[in-house]
């Protein structure tokens, strides 16, 4: 913390309430407590926030902190899980919501150009009423901002045929430490001309500089869509049914997973159309052609029929929205096993996602503790819930020695300690038993040629 600033002086206040006129500058105690945490529910207070309306604004701030040595935190949404946009090193926060407009859609390029404070759902929306589609699909869609899915190289249900989020960023203009700006990629779909540092800034969590214009990537809306749940007398069976799906030739924009507690709890809060005895269950999502999306139904139901499933749900149209419900109740119907959760996103490789869930649930047994798995099959991605009391401190211990186990699990099994969200605060102690030292090495020293002196959202990890 030397090579910073200690706190703002009231020169460093007058400059942020000239910069930002109004509303757009906060320093209140009591208005300050909203951007004090995320979804992490890691808190620290930040020294101010302040809300941009103009790239000018931007450039003038970042020129001010470089000199000034002043920590800069953006923040979208704060819907992250690892304390990303939480200033545990004090600073400014910098909240991207006020540059919300989508400058373009153009459908003869497939692109969109938008400021990072666009609603996610709200972009979707609008491609929409063009017949395109912008795949992406965090969880929060609906809530989450464009900027923070780039930030954090948010996935999502459709990613195992569409991608995350960098495979759909074709442009970045950014404001670096210092005021400078920085254009990369454009409107383009293919690229080869020199490295790809747009890439850099996806998933790089605010630590090179500022996003102020994305340049989106955009597809034909497709026509129609259909959901297959598929419950499974046990969980081996449920994983061989997804490996049958894909040798079938079939690749779902979705194909989710949920174990035996996910579904137990679910059942806790609602009916849900899955045989009584199913201690597995799949939830497949195809789209495309009218007659595309029938004959993949088809195929998907015959590659299953030898597994013999215990129950086939097939949803269309509005019966289609039925289905998801289960999924979409999983988070909610935790509560009902313990009221607290240590919720933690790891990958691993297709092929070893049932030994990771078995591995998980026997780390909960032998910590007395109920864990709930459930996530995205397609692409090894589990949402790995540790069940506790928050108010019974032998109960808090045990859940952050689970959750170490389950981070070491990822690692043995080839996998990654984040799938989702990166890692912050949660997750930074974890990330040299994932990264060698040449790798921290190198990160470090290309963090620093766009940021030298390291303000942008330090002390988290990568």
């Amino acid at each position: 913390m030397s090579n910073y600033a200690p706190s703002l002086t009231h020169a460093h206040e007058a400059f942020l309430t000239d910069l930002f006129p109004g509303d757009g500058c906060v320093m209140r105690p009591e208005e300050l407590n909203a951007f004090s945490t995320d979804a992490s529910l890691e808190r620290a207070m930040p020294w101010a926030v302040v809300r941009p309306e103009t790239r000018d604004q931007v450039e003038s701030l970042l020129r001010w902190a470089a000199a000034e040595r002043v920590p800069i935190i953006g923040r979208g949404r704060g819907t992250g899980r690892v304390g990303n946009a939480v200033p545990v090193c004090g600073g400014v926060v910098v909240s991207m919501l006020r540059m919300n407009r989508i400058l373009d859609i153009d459908a003869d390029d497939f692109v969109a150009v938008v400021q990072p404070g666009v609603i996610t759902a709200d972009l979707q929306a609008a491609c929409a009423e063009k017949k395109l589609f912008y795949p992406p699909d965090p969880a929060s869609v609906r809530i989450s901002t464009i900027g923070g899915n780039v930030a954090t190289c948010a996935g999502g249900l459709r990613a195992v045929k569409y991608g995350v989020t960098r495979d759909w960023v074709l442009g970045v203009e950014a404001v670096l430490p210092g005021g400078r700006v920085l254009r990369s990629g454009r409107r383009a779909h293919k690229d080869v001309v020199g490295l790809d540092l747009t890439r850099l800034f996806v998933g790089a969590n605010g630590r090179l500089g500022l996003m102020t214009e994305l340049t989106l990537k955009l597809i034909p809306l497709p026509e129609t869509s259909a959901s297959v749940l598929v419950g499974f007398s046990d969980l081996s069976s449920s994983m061989n049914g997804a490996a049958a799906v894909f040798r079938a030739g079939v690749l779902p924009s979705a194909c989710e997973f949920m174990d035996r507690v996910a579904i137990q709890a679910v059942r806790r809060i609602a009916d849900i159309p899955l045989a009584e005895n199913a201690e597995g269950a799949l939830l497949f999502k195809v789209d495309g052609s009218e007659a595309g999306v029938a004959a993949e139904v088809k195929r998907l139901e015959a590659a299953l029929r030898p597994l013999d499933p215990a129950s086939v749900e097939v949803g269309r149209g509005e019966a289609e929205e039925a289905v998801w419900s289960v999924r979409r109740s999983i988070s909610p119907a935790a509560y009902k096993i313990r009221p607290d959760k240590c919720a933690e996103d790891i990958s691993v490789p297709r092929g070893r996602v049932a030994e990771a869930v078995e591995a998980a649930h026997a780390i909960g047994k032998a910590h007395d503790l109920t864990v709930l798995c459930f996530g995205h099959l397609g692409d090894g991605n589990i949402h790995v819930n540790i069940m506790h009391d928050a108010s019974i401190p032998h109960e808090v211990e045990a859940a952050h020695k689970a959750k170490d186990e389950v981070f070491r699990l990822a690692v043995r099994l080839g996998g990654t300690i984040s799938g989702e969200h990166g890692t912050g605060l949660t997750k930074a102690s974890f990330v040299p038993e994932q990264l060698d030292s040449l790798n921290a090495e190198i990160m470090g020293d290309v963090r620093r040629v766009f940021d030298p002196h390291e303000i942008m959202n330090p002390c988290k990890g990568w």
